[in-house]
């Protein structure tokens, strides 16, 4: 993990992402204790109440959970629905954008889907 981050978007959310990223990268799974608030604020060198609001965005959305005195852990089922809540945002920023386009070029779905795969192809996985 890195401690690095840039202005280009609030600190809070990044920090909420590198959190995601690491339960859907499974470096954190479920039930697995997640830095503290105090760690956080430590390396990444900002403010509590920043860590804070990103830490307890992921508490409201059922990402991770309290156990008082003792931290934040991985919620059952976190990854999941990181996965679903990211496919959903994919879907809308760049699929359904995508397909207004290929209608407006009048690419067929075959021709849009050749175009995805050709270019899937030519990128290393």
């Amino acid at each position: 993990m890195s401690g690095s981050l840039d202005d280009s978007r609030p600190i809070f959310l990044q920090i909420k992402e590198r959190l995601a990223d690491q339960i859907v990268n499974e470096q954190l799974k479920e039930h697995d204790q997640v830095p503290s608030t105090n760690k956080l604020v430590q390396f990444y060198r900002v403010n509590h109440l920043t860590v804070a609001k990103g830490v307890n965005q992921l508490v409201e959305e059922g990402i991770l959970y309290k156990k008082r005195g003792v931290g934040m852990f991985v919620e059952k089922g976190a990854r999941t629905k990181l996965i679903q809540q990211r496919k959903q945002a994919f879907q809308d920023a760049f699929i359904e954008p995508m397909i207004k386009e290929a209608d407006m070029l009048g690419l067929s779905e075959q021709e849009l889907v050749e175009l995805i795969r050709q270019r899937r192809g030519g990128v290393d996985k």
